[in-house]
């Protein structure tokens, strides 16, 4: 794969079929590519049997346009969006453990979760579990500081987002071919 000038993080939203083999499709096609997937988010949605993923990779324009082409060739995509930091709001979730040994480590935490609007979800002598959400640069400035108590673990769950206002990932103008769209359909 030849170098890329101008890559930058982007952000793809897609509505897949759920069903088995479909997360590893998709993988493969960005491994086909050249591409590592950066952040992985996935979930259920409004519709029963459809899932929506978040996937953040690091390319330039024309090949995440390439890439975006490539994912709504695939039979189980139903849509694939590209969202814009202006035009969308972007969430992740961090759960943190730190270590808290003493009244006054245990306190100095609690304030610093206070600041950053976590909760504290658990509570032992030593340690403190945090659940934090936000974007990103709010999570690594919360574990930034964190630090000088000795972080024991970190769980993050990858980038979520929507759109803001009206607009929708739903994309009626994928054609399904001869293929039958729905389980029950004879």
């Amino acid at each position: 794969m030849e170098k890329m000038n101008n890559a930058i993080r982007q952000t793809l939203a897609l509505l897949v079929d759920n069903e088995p083999g479909v997360l590893s499709q998709i993988a493969r096609l960005f491994s086909r590519k050249g591409y590592n997937i950066e952040a992985f988010a996935a979930g259920p949605t409004e519709n029963q049997g459809v899932t929506r993923l978040t996937i953040d990779v690091i390319a330039d324009e024309p090949h995440t346009e390439l890439l975006c082409n490539q994912l709504r060739k695939l039979y189980p995509v139903h849509s694939v969006k590209r969202l814009n930091t202006v035009n969308s709001i972007y969430r992740e979730l961090m759960l943190i453990k730190v270590s808290t040994e003493g009244a006054e480590k245990r306190n100095d935490v609690m304030q610093i979760a206070n600041i950053f609007r976590a909760q504290i979800i658990d509570v032992s002598l030593e340690t403190l579990t945090l659940v934090v959400t936000g974007d990103a640069e709010k999570l690594e400035a919360i574990v930034n500081i964190l630090k000088e108590f000795k972080i024991l673990e970190i769980a993050r769950t990858g980038v979520v987002a929507i759109e803001r206002g009206k607009a929708t990932i739903n994309d009626e103008s994928k054609e399904r071919g001869e293929f039958n769209y729905g389980k029950n359909v004879l």
